[in-house]
């Protein structure tokens, strides 16, 4: 059963690491209550809707999941937010808070063979920290996405920094910094929006976000406006794409140990429950065997399932956590599906990151072979738009977009993947709460994005619980989709 972990139960080792961590960030300012030192002033020709950072506070929050969800081999159980808290001021004196809230995710976004769990944790709290300070003292104003574009060298100078003070054998990774630094550029937004009393996708026009698209991904972009490439409507409903994790029962017959919580067990009781229509396979990407007959057995039950519910349609997605040796591997694996389950092959719809995130390391692992077949989308590579033309020049065809690498950088490769005329998906971070709202809207507002992961009523339904009487159509799913409609409010639209 999901619940709330107490704070006071964490293991002395962790809250020592942490205490170390934290001893070494200046003791003239508090932890977790922020206050600008002065008031902020206008950048040189910003705009008079910019807006200066007030006050910022900041606390985490842990959850742990119903259920084991497996993905990149590794076995997940627990979730630890990040939730932030602005109060800013625009140039005309007025004042908004906003709320941004995020999950860590540190078994995906640093990974590590070395450090355990808990060292990657905390070492991203510690940064959360870090980025707290930088931001609360940042003095100058202006939309949130020039705030988070002057503030990203900063979080990353601070990474490093912490890194090197705390010896560390592996640095902090920069996917691990754009994902703590998530939730502050999200409560910006918000409070942005709230500011000027509108939702937060009708402040990226020219009246708000004075720069072209130049300013901050060159000079390609000469001339472009970001609210080009966003709509200020969001689309009314989005397909649930449903993860199938590398551990989760599918049939009766692999239900060991039943969670016995009243929420399904099997596949085919959650395709029931939910209505679904899209399901996403996690796969092993070290076992081609393993991969082949668990997409094979998959589609088999499925097409059953759907059957017997009169279903005629519905897709697939395969995302193998960038685990896969080399491209062939991906290919062989492609050509024995199409083998053996011809319909599955046809219905899969992209297919996630195969092959690891390093490609400058990794540069003879070209997706063009692949990508003819499917489109190819680079997920834990995109930290920035030379990553993404990196991933282009190697045959990359798609984008994932992630709420959990910042809402300004959403919307900048947004309008990156649209101009390159790429396919685009939002993925999910397992993402509850808030944060799900966040990951929606994104997804409601970026045309071409017409489908949402949303793992935590899965994994980490007691999250969600104080949401779903708020926003039932995004929690409480009935036929497939996500009903997005609502997602018009001032801000993210979250509070």
């Amino acid at each position: 059963m999901a619940s709330r972990e107490s704070k006071g139960k964490k293991r002395v080792s962790r809250r020592k690491f942490l205490s170390v961590a934290l001893s070494l960030l200046p003791a003239e300012l508090s932890v977790s209550n922020l206050r600008a030192a002065r008031a902020p002033y206008l950048l040189a020709g910003a705009s008079p809707k910019a807006i200066g950072i007030e006050e910022l506070t900041y606390h985490f929050e842990d959850f742990r999941y119903r259920a084991p969800y497996k993905f990149g081999g590794v076995p997940v159980d627990r979730a630890t937010l990040l939730n932030v808290h602005v109060r800013v001021t625009t140039a005309g004196g007025r004042t908004a808070k906003g709320f941004g809230s995020m999950p860590l995710g540190n078994v995906w976004a640093f990974p590590s063979r070395t450090l355990p769990y808990a060292t990657t944790l905390d070492l991203m709290k510690a940064l959360a920290e870090r980025i707290a300070r930088r931001t609360a003292a940042y003095r100058e104003s202006g939309h949130p996405i020039e705030i988070h574009h002057a503030l990203e060298p900063e979080y990353l100078k601070a990474a490093s920094a912490l890194s090197v003070e705390l010896n560390q054998s592996e640095p902090i990774p920069k996917l691990a910094t754009l994902v703590t630094a998530s939730a502050f550029d999200g409560a910006l937004h918000d409070a942005y929006g709230k500011a000027h009393g509108r939702n937060c996708y009708g402040v990226y026009g020219p009246d708000f976000l004075a720069p072209d698209l130049s300013r901050f991904l060159g000079g390609e972009f000469q001339g472009d406006r970001l609210d080009r490439y966003i709509l200020e409507a969001p689309m009314p409903r989005l397909a649930l794409y449903h993860s199938i994790g590398a551990a989760d029962p599918i049939t009766a017959q692999d239900v060991t140990k039943p969670v016995a919580d009243g929420l399904p067990e099997t596949l085919p009781e959650w395709i029931a429950y939910n209505g679904l229509w899209n399901f996403k396979f996690k796969l092993d990407g070290n076992n081609l065997a393993w991969d082949i007959e668990r997409v094979v057995s998959v589609d088999r039950v499925v097409t059953e399932t759907q059957k017997k519910r009169g279903v005629a349609y519905w897709r697939y997605c395969l995302d193998f956590n960038e685990r896969c040796p080399n491209v062939e591997y991906l290919l062989e694996f492609l050509r024995r599906v199409k083998e053996l389950a011809p319909s599955g092959f046809e219905r899969i719809q992209y297919i996630e990151q195969p092959t690891r995130r390093d490609l400058v390391a990794d540069r003879s692992n070209v997706m063009h072979a692949a990508a003819k077949l499917r489109p190819v989308v680079i997920d834990e590579s995109l930290t920035d738009l030379d990553s993404l033309l990196l991933a282009r020049e190697m045959g990359y065809t798609g984008v994932a977009l992630k709420a959990c690498k910042g809402q300004s950088q959403a919307m900048l490769m947004a309008a990156a993947a649209q101009k390159y005329k790429m396919f685009l998906c939002v993925q999910d971070l397992t993402c509850p709460g808030a944060a799900l709202i966040h990951s929606a809207g994104i997804a409601a507002h970026v045309s071409g994005a017409d489908t949402i992961e949303a793992n935590a009523r899965q994994y980490v339904p007691a999250a969600n619980k104080p949401w779903e009487s708020k926003f039932p159509g995004l929690f409480v799913i009935n036929d497939g989709t996500m009903g997005t409609s609502t997602l018009s409010g001032l801000g993210l639209g979250a509070m």
